[in-house]
């Protein structure tokens, strides 16, 4: 199994490189995966029934939100541990402290150290598109995501996304955050 990647020529509109194209690689998502479907597998690999897995799989996601909303960071067997914070701005005065200063509710987790490494140690095969589009290149890479940084006088960059869902860090879509409008600060409840 591999990871798929494309790597699209894409014209730099702003920062270092702005008026020239560059390849910006992103992952190529495949179609998302029915609830259903992910029981029924998860039914066939542990050899219970369909229902009584579909029974455990709703008591677990009950169980996990229940927690979660009341603070704690919940462990998903395998995967990692999630847990809630939110988004909200600072203010300068004690008195101007109140719910209305928080602008998103969020989901952050944290990958577990297993699945951190059998996605380091997975392959990649790249497909390379020029600026209209056509492909132009495949490369399938086994290397173990070792990439010398020659632009920043060297190091490397291992296995990539290191900021989870905690805003700011990472380098994948989804759920990696952002950098907010400045005048917000990230809090955390555990």
């Amino acid at each position: 199994m591999a990871l798929k990647v494309k790597a699209q020529e894409k014209l730099q509109k702003i920062g270092k490189y702005e008026g020239t194209y560059r390849y910006i690689m992103m992952p190529e998502l495949h179609t998302s995966l029915s609830q259903e479907k992910v029981i029924k597998e998860a039914a066939l690999r542990s050899g219970v029934s369909k229902g009584i897995m579909q029974a455990c799989w709703d008591a677990a996601g009950e169980v996990i939100k229940a927690w979660a909303t009341e603070g704690h960071s919940v462990a998903l067997p395998g995967l990692g541990t999630m847990r809630f914070g939110i988004r909200a701005k600072s203010v300068a005065k004690v008195d101007e402290v109140k719910a209305g200063l928080v602008t998103s509710h969020r989901i952050i987790f944290t990958p577990a150290v297993d699945l951190k490494d059998e996605l380091a140690s997975t392959a990649i095969q790249i497909t390379c598109y020029d600026r209209d589009g056509k492909e132009i290149k495949r490369v399938t890479s086994t290397d173990p995501g070792t990439v010398e940084d020659n632009e920043n006088g060297g190091g490397s960059n291992q296995g990539g996304n290191t900021g989870g869902n905690t805003g700011g860090g990472g380098n994948t879509g989804g759920n990696t955050g952002g950098g907010g409008s400045g005048d917000e600060d990230e809090s955390y409840g555990d």
